[in-house]
């Protein structure tokens, strides 16, 4: 690693730690020449995850855009930044285990309502009827009534 400060090419390492669940490791180094110290963080280079949307567009898949999307249908319910946070690494982490680059926004969508099913039943509903786009009534209320009989199935 190259010295920041002098540009000098070899460097030592003095400290190395683990963080974000073991996600980065932080290195403290020391510059052989100047003597000056810096910090370097290494972190495994993922490959981008392409979102291919509805209308055939793709785009690099976006973790902020997905928490906030399942943040909002979390509004004003009792589910903790927490388990939100928790959702999102569980998909992050599902997508690029599947080890596939491209990704249909359909699929990204039920991943988030089935886990959102378990979390909480109205953020699920919330967030199902814009994902969704419901058309009416009675698809939405098709929807709910599919939810209740899986839930009386389940009990």
């Amino acid at each position: 690693m190259k010295c920041p400060f002098c540009n000098f090419a070899d460097t030592k390492v003095i400290d190395s730690r683990a963080q974000d669940e073991n996600s980065v490791i932080r290195r403290r180094r020391v510059c052989e020449k100047c003597g000056k110290r810096f910090t370097t963080y290494e972190r495994v280079d993922m490959i981008p995850i392409t979102v291919i949307k509805r209308d055939g567009t793709r785009e690099i898949f976006d973790k902020a855009k997905l928490q906030n999307g399942i943040m909002k249908s979390c509004n004003k319910r009792p589910v903790t930044a927490q388990q939100i946070q928790k959702l999102v690494d569980d998909i992050e982490n599902t997508l690029a285990g599947s080890g596939e680059r491209e990704v249909e926004s359909k699929q990204l969508g039920n991943m988030v309502i089935e886990r959102l099913k378990d979390l909480d039943e109205v953020a699920y509903v919330r967030f199902a009827s814009v994902y969704r786009q419901f058309k009416d009534i009675n698809s939405f209320i098709d929807e709910l009534e599919k939810m209740l009989h899986e839930k009386n199935g389940n009990s």
